[in-house]
């Protein structure tokens, strides 16, 4: 039977994290595993409001077909936000709305990713992003990265031996290891990519979400002509609507719009109205708001915790926004076996190894703390590190 896939679809292995939001579904399982929102902070009365406005007043335009780049009066609304926020001026026709930022990463990666062509991609690095291009076969070059953003040595020494189609980077409370860069190391990696063709994709799911710190500038700042801004509503609203967006040049937005047009035809029409009444008729910042308290407080759970059960020896991120930790845990310890102890212990989170592109069986782990209340937080953290003394002790 396996004769009639393609060698695309073949040589691409099922998410891991999807598989494990299968282990941890028991309610009585703490899951620390999911790149979740927090249930509790998704404005259900809001939406339902402006999707009874939607309805009441054009539901025959909103159940219609429409175009493939977006709608017009949404896609002017992130134009402004885009201004507004961060100083980037964005014209609405260099927009195109997509089904989540990852329908964005598949068609990035048919419009750019030819089979053996090189791909940087951050070590760890976000696995969905991994999945997505790993269908158009590209060869992978990850670079490592720290506290301070992308390990400007390693950046080097990649593009001196090779001639990298794209760069794929979350410089904003990574995903999975919740750091970002810094000013200074975004600044350093335009300018080691400057005069290469190179096309660098800055994914920006998580930037709304700071709870320290101040903010830091896109990429598009230092290199608008050669990157790709990635965008979506789903962390900052609610992410069953999968309404995200792509931000590029005409050029690439030419090829983008017939990828979009042969994948879906467009992304689902209602659900961009209603996305668009409810920021008609809401104050967005203040909602957000409300998201970064709530963040930052279970964020301090977690690290509180950690603190109080880990082994002394395990090293952890302190991100200053976004849903994420990373872990790293004393040596000789599997994260992958480190996770067969914890389920049984009524715990879950991500081992460390579909993260990477060609490591296995490492001692690193992700912690999601944005799905869980401070208390149930405290309460895992806990059974976790019995699980890690546990193992320590028993050698």
């Amino acid at each position: 039977m396996n004769s009639i896939f393609s060698d695309r679809i073949s040589d691409v292995p099922r998410s891991f994290i999807r598989e494990i939001l299968k282990v941890a579904v028991d309610e009585s399982i703490i899951s620390f595993a999911g790149g979740l929102p927090n249930r509790d902070l998704f404005p259900v009365r809001e939406l339902q409001a402006a999707a009874n406005k939607v309805l009441e007043e054009s539901g025959k335009d909103a159940l219609q077909y429409s175009s493939t780049e977006g709608d017009p009066a949404l896609r002017k609304w992130i134009a402004e936000r885009y201004r507004a926020k961060q100083g980037l001026d964005i014209d609405p026709n260099s927009i195109l709305i997509t089904t989540g930022s990852q329908q964005g990463l598949d068609l990035l990666g048919k419009t750019i990713v030819n089979e053996g062509d090189g791909v940087i991609v951050e070590e760890p690095g976000y696995l969905g992003a991994i999945q997505a291009f790993s269908l158009y076969k590209p060869v992978f070059h990850p670079v490592p990265v720290g506290e301070d953003g992308l390990d400007l040595n390693g950046l080097h020494s990649v593009l001196a031996k090779h001639a990298p189609k794209l760069f794929y980077c979350v410089p904003n409370f990574q995903n999975p290891a919740g750091i970002s860069y810094s000013k200074e190391n975004r600044e350093a990696v335009a300018q080691a990519l400057k005069g290469r063709k190179t096309v660098l994709v800055e994914d920006d799911p998580y930037g709304e979400l700071r709870f320290l710190g101040q903010q830091k500038p896109s990429f598009r700042q230092f290199m608008p002509d050669t990157s790709v801004l990635l965008g979506s509503f789903s962390k900052i609203i609610a992410p069953s609507l999968r309404i995200g967006w792509i931000v590029a040049n005409d050029a690439v937005m030419d090829k983008l719009v017939i990828a979009k047009q042969a994948a879906d035809l467009h992304t689902n029409y209602l659900g961009q109205r209603i996305v668009l009444q409810y920021l008609k008729d809401n104050d967005l910042d203040k909602h957000i708001a409300l998201i970064r308290k709530a963040y930052g407080s279970q964020r301090e759970a977690m690290v509180a915790g950690i603190r109080e059960h880990f082994p002394v020896e395990t090293r952890y991120t302190l991100p200053e926004g976004g849903m994420f930790l990373w872990i790293t845990l004393p040596e000789g310890l599997s994260a992958l076996t480190v996770f067969e102890r914890a389920i049984r212990q009524k715990v879950a989170f991500v081992p460390g190894d579909p993260f990477y592109v060609n490591r296995k069986n490492v001692n690193t782990l992700r912690l999601n703390f944005s799905s869980v209340d401070e208390e149930t937080i405290r309460t895992g953290i806990g059974r976790l590190g019995e699980v890690l003394k546990d193992m320590i002790r028993k050698g």
